[in-house]
């Protein structure tokens, strides 16, 4: 039985583990989800504040 080297095993040549595409993907789906709670809570105070400087109609 013959073994040819680059059949079996492991070869020298390395690759990525995720690629770039993916990874960048990932990343802008992150700091999009991170962010949106920031903006919405933001958003939430700023009508709080102007509601509360609004006078009372009667």
């Amino acid at each position: 039985m013959t073994w040819s080297p680059g059949t079996a095993g492991f070869d020298s040549r390395t690759a990525p583990a995720v690629p770039s595409r993916l990874a960048s993907a990932t990343a802008t789906s992150v700091t999009t989800g991170a962010l949106s709670p920031c903006v919405v809570i933001t958003l939430t105070m700023l009508s709080i504040k102007v509601t509360m400087a609004m006078p009372l109609s009667t």
